[in-house]
């Protein structure tokens, strides 16, 4: 103690705690700054918020991916009624109405609700005459589109009415027809789309029936004894169209 006093140099007992403490302080520190720095560079994964049109979804409701997925969606949807909702992110109209027409998929799933989104899909939409929103197309077996309109809450009674008459359960005389064959071509003309479409050629009457027999469900009407010859025979005599 008395050389430290000489030295000019007062000791502490409390020194070593001291730079303990400081050395910790300095290691916290530079460990502080290591989190600040390595920070920006972690992957975090957040959970996605759920967009208003994918709540309350049911199982026979979806999102379209493509007008390829629209074409098949409605082609492969055999005697089903099919509904297809034109909507917009920013369309308060279509916002408004999502519960609804979620509570009218929940009470009908025989009936397929397919969405398509007005702002992924414009140009398809600009090509199927989509001009105002909320829209929709209803489509029935080999009838094709039977109903399309806009509405509203305010005019919900037309969706409960057009669901009501092309609802109920019935035969179809056909396979699904899906869209007009002007606007596959229309579809398949437009260069921001990549779709193709060829339009069916005619086939001979027995290969008509063969591919109709063999269709699921098929085939739609009893064949008459004199196709069922042909079938047997093979003749080319006939053409018919061989659909899509």
């Amino acid at each position: 103690m008395a050389e430290a006093l000489c030295n000019g140099v007062v000791a502490s007992p409390c020194a070593g705690d001291v730079a303990a403490r400081a050395r910790g302080a300095t290691a916290a520190l530079a460990e502080s700054a290591f989190l600040l720095v390595s920070f920006p560079q972690m992957n975090l994964s957040f959970p996605k918020a759920m967009r208003w049109w994918e709540k309350g979804l049911h199982p026979n409701m979806r999102e379209i991916e493509s007008v390829q997925d629209l074409a098949d969606s409605l082609r492969n949807a055999g005697d089903k009624l099919v509904v297809v909702d034109f909507f917009s992110p920013g369309c308060g109209g279509c916002r408004t109405l999502h519960p609804k027409i979620s509570q009218f998929a929940e009470k009908n799933p025989d009936v397929m609700f397919l969405q398509v989104n007005y702002e992924t899909h414009k140009s398809m939409c600009y090509t199927l005459h989509v001009h105002v929103l909320p829209f929709f197309r209803f489509y029935r077996g080999a009838e094709g589109r039977v109903s399309s309109f806009s509405c509203t809450n305010a005019t919900i009674k037309k969706f409960k009415d057009a669901l009501a008459k092309h609802g109920p359960n019935r035969c179809s005389l056909g396979p699904a027809r899906g869209l007009d064959e002007s606007e596959l071509l229309a579809l398949a003309a437009n260069k921001d789309l990549q779709f193709t479409y060829e339009k069916p050629g005619l086939v001979p009457l027995a290969q008509a029936i063969a591919k109709e027999t063999a269709a699921p469900g098929g085939p739609w009407l009893p064949l008459p004894a004199s196709a069922t010859q042909l079938l047997t025979q093979g003749s080319e005599n006939s053409l018919l169209s061989s659909g899509r």
